[in-house]
């Protein structure tokens, strides 16, 4: 017991650890709450292409900041909330596909970043942690910023929870009521690209999309209320936070792959063993259990 709480406390007498502990396990509740939308919705497309679309903002905000972090995330901020709603007006205004105005906006984007990066000379080694994520150089300020959009993003979907629910799963009905539906979806958009840009350092533009969609999909499979599926989700991503963060420190390997690592091991468990959804329950013959989150919730 002595020797497993040593284990445990001993990486928090180093000050990064702890900014770092907090940083991840905040960007697992925050990602894991507004992934399960994403996860419910299909959009685990849109994401993915968000997450690369940002580039641009961090190589800009790299570029004129000289590296600071605080540049870093004001411009990736910009850049990811003009990317959410050009997909959208895109899609709505010239009349094509979702799927396809993202694919344009995030092929143009990631582009245009690509070729920002690569006019800075020592970008391979600077940059490499946008890519990849660096959670033990989280500073005060970064984890204050964490913490407020984080805040912001969370109670944005306590509030108009219902509306989300609604326009998620009967169009129709949230027509009937008279619900802006139009000015919701921007709004759910936006929720997500200030969560992308949070997660940023945390576990990197290459990662990310794991943070969003993986939690939520483990916590899919093991609830079948949304709220319950929210809680879930967060507690999972919080958890794969803090684990990946002491597995990177005690086997030396980078944060934000261990983090994405425990998430998805814990996603092995539950496709496995899932009360009535595990393909272990399925293959024994048990009787299932009622449906995943539908808008009885």
């Amino acid at each position: 017991m002595a020797h497993l709480l040593d284990w445990l406390l001993s990486p928090l007498s180093y000050s990064f650890m702890v900014r770092g502990l907090l940083a991840a396990m905040l960007v697992g509740v925050v990602c894991a709450t507004v992934g399960s939308y994403i996860v419910l919705r299909g959009m685990a497309f849109f994401g993915d292409a968000l997450a690369h679309a940002i580039l641009p903002g961090v190589a800009v905000g790299y570029l004129l900041g000289g590296g600071a972090q605080i540049a870093v995330f004001w411009w990736a901020l910009i850049t990811a909330l003009l990317s959410a709603l050009g997909i959208g007006f895109i899609s709505r205004g010239a009349q094509l596909k979702e799927d396809t105005a993202i694919g344009i906006v995030f092929a143009g984007m990631f582009a245009l970043g690509v070729a920002l990066i690569s006019s800075v000379r020592n970008y391979a080694v600077d940059l490499a942690h946008f890519l990849f994520g660096n959670v033990l150089g989280v500073t005060n300020s970064d984890l204050g910023l964490i913490l407020g959009f984080g805040l912001l993003v969370i109670l944005a979907i306590i509030l108009f929870y219902k509306e989300f629910l609604v326009i998620s799963f009967d169009p129709v009905l949230a027509e009937t009521l008279r619900i802006p539906a139009q000015l919701l979806n921007y709004l759910l958009l936006a929720l997500i690209a200030i969560t992308i840009v949070v997660s940023l350092q945390t576990v990197g533009i290459a990662l990310m999309l794991a943070m969003l969609v993986t939690p939520p999909a483990t916590a899919y499979l093991l609830t079948r209320r949304l709220p319950t599926m929210m809680l879930t989700a967060g507690l999972i991503g919080a958890f794969a936070g803090a684990a990946g963060l002491y597995l990177s420190f005690y086997i030396s390997i980078a944060s934000g792959a261990a983090i994405v690592l425990v998430s998805t091991a814990l996603f092995l468990l539950a496709f496995l063993f899932a009360p009535g959804r595990g393909w272990v329950w399925q293959r024994r013959g048990w009787p299932a259990r009622k449906p995943a989150p539908s808008h009885q919730d």
